[in-house]
């Protein structure tokens, strides 16, 4: 007799089903798992025999074999101990046959027979949902799984004991409820930054439009202040966004305790980073920093230290929203709609730009093309807005703390972001949220500027000899500065903003990208 249980296996952000068949017949004592196990599922006979006799159960000495079907799917990842192990105990009688009909489960084994929490529990229950089933899962996963929807049977027990009384009735547990991280103290505020007004004015940009922002001025000048206060004015994830994060969050093991945030992710990851770590990837296909930081910001700091090919390896995310892993086993797709935020020196030394500063690497001007030349054109072409942060001065510093900070910037984001979505959701694109990902097809509609501007706006153009690309990008930020306004169409003073944004391309980065 073969015993079954239900349990899934991770390709990308999706749980594939997966058939525990586990088969208890004479012959010589052995214990074996085939089905393409990796080597923590290879292990998982010793976690599971260990944890059957610390719970009081002792394997018969017979032949185990557990096959994880479909047999051609690679198996990875600890969570494969609990449904193992219940499978084994309802195919020696411990647990009724039935029990486990109608649940999906998973869970990784300690020695002693407790359950430990593992990754992807919110993608497991949300495909366990939509085939009908209940989910079993390890009792720190429980208020994760809760999220998935308030009608899936979630039972979350702290070790096997617990199960096996739930199942024959002597204990009930209750379902767990949806848990909400508690927010970890307060984000840093606006209103320390003194002076770099312009620089604020592009930041708030930056957040009502979901744009790209490459900051470049000489070192202590405030970018990497600037970049760890956008989240201060990002709105909260929306419940489909919040859904999608978390998912990929779940499947990285990054949710702590089971609780879900609705606060915007915000990756930093440092110049040393490969291209597997940023864009994913690596034995096992995990999601990479631009997969982590979806519906959020990946901020780059020092941005020409980056290696030029992991750099380039961010073009096609920033088009696409995604990206596709591809390995000999493995050929999987995370989402990756993410908000490219940058800063940089102007040239190694980061004074080439201050009156007077003669660099000993050579002229000035060969010193930046030299250090600037590690970021390609194609990848400054998809950023929307170039802005020079200049030093501050010891007046600035001296000024009294600005009057407008993050909170007030923040409405008038929340109010420019709220009639984006509008806008899409009346075209029946209620996916789009952003002007900066409105499709180029769109923009014709949306942000057609009016006679004055349209001509600015080809004159500029033309003078600039900006790609299709550049183009559509001045049209999508000057739609984010009517937002901002209240307006209801583009008009010529959105246009000339919009284009001093990439006229200004750091001095030397205006000739890179044309």
């Amino acid at each position: 007799m073969v015993t079954r249980v239900a349990t899934v296996a991770f390709e990308g952000i999706e749980a594939r089903a997966v058939d525990v068949q586990v088969q208890i017949s004479p012959g010589t004592v052995a214990f074996t798992i085939v089905g393409l196990p990796d080597k923590a599922v290879g292990e998982s006979r010793e976690r599971v025999r260990s944890a059957l006799v610390s719970s009081g159960l002792a394997l018969p000495s017979k032949r185990i074999t557990v096959n994880l079907a479909p047999a051609d799917m690679p198996k990875e990842g600890s969570h494969f101990d609990l449904p193992i192990a219940l499978g084994v105990m309802a195919a020696i009688g411990a647990i009724p046959s039935d029990a486990l009909e109608g649940f999906t489960v998973l869970g990784e084994l300690a020695l002693d027979g407790s359950l430990t929490a593992v990754a992807g529990v919110l993608p497991a229950a949300m495909a366990a949902h939509d085939r009908g089933q209940g989910l079993i899962c390890p009792a720190p996963c429980g208020p994760e799984a809760a999220w998935a929807s308030p009608d899936i049977d979630v039972v979350a027990p702290r070790n096997l004991i617990q199960l096996a009384n739930h199942f024959k009735g002597n204990q009930v547990l209750g379902r767990p409820e949806p848990a909400v991280a508690a927010m970890a103290g307060t984000l840093p505020d606006l209103r320390d930054i003194r002076g770099q007004e312009s620089a604020k004015r592009a930041l708030e940009i930056a957040a009502a439009g979901g744009h790209n922002l490459l900051m470049n001025g000489p070192p202590g000048a405030g970018k990497s202040m600037l970049a760890q206060r956008l989240p201060s004015i990002l709105p909260p994830l929306m419940p489909r966004e919040l859904l999608e994060v978390s998912m990929i969050q779940s499947v990285a093991g990054l949710i702590a305790e089971g609780k879900l945030s609705d606060r915007r992710p915000f990756r930093a990851p440092h110049h040393s980073a490969s291209m597997p770590s940023l864009v994913g990837g690596g034995a096992n296909a995990r999601p990479g920093e631009v997969s982590l930081a979806h519906h959020g910001v990946l901020f780059l700091d020092e941005l020409p230290e980056f290696q030029p090919q992991v750099l380039d390896s961010l073009r096609q995310p920033i088009e696409t929203g995604e990206v596709m892993i591809a390995r000999a086993n493995h050929r999987v797709t995370y989402p990756a709609r993410f908000q490219l935020i940058a800063a940089m020196n102007p040239c190694r030394c980061g004074q080439a730009t201050e009156p007077g500063h003669a660099c000993r690497r050579g002229p000035n001007e060969r010193c930046m093309a030299q250090y600037q030349s590690r970021i390609s054109g194609p990848l400054l072409d998809r950023v929307d807005l170039l802005i020079d942060v200049p030093a501050v001065t010891a007046a600035d510093l001296l000024l009294p703390p600005a009057q407008e900070g993050s909170q007030e910037v923040a409405a008038r984001v929340a109010a420019a972001r709220s009639a984006q979505r509008a806008r899409y959701a009346g075209l029946g694109l209620a996916e789009i949220t952003t002007n900066a990902s409105c499709p180029g097809s769109l923009l014709e509609e949306v942000a057609r500027p009016d006679a004055e501007g349209l001509t600015l706006l080809r004159d500029a153009s033309e003078a600039m000899r900006l790609s299709a690309r550049g183009f559509h990008r001045i049209m999508r930020v000057a739609r984010t500065l009517a937002d901002l306004d209240g307006a209801a169409s583009v008009g010529r003073l959105h246009i000339a903003e919009s284009l001093s944004y990439r006229s200004k391309a750091g001095r030397g980065l205006a000739a890179t990208i044309g």
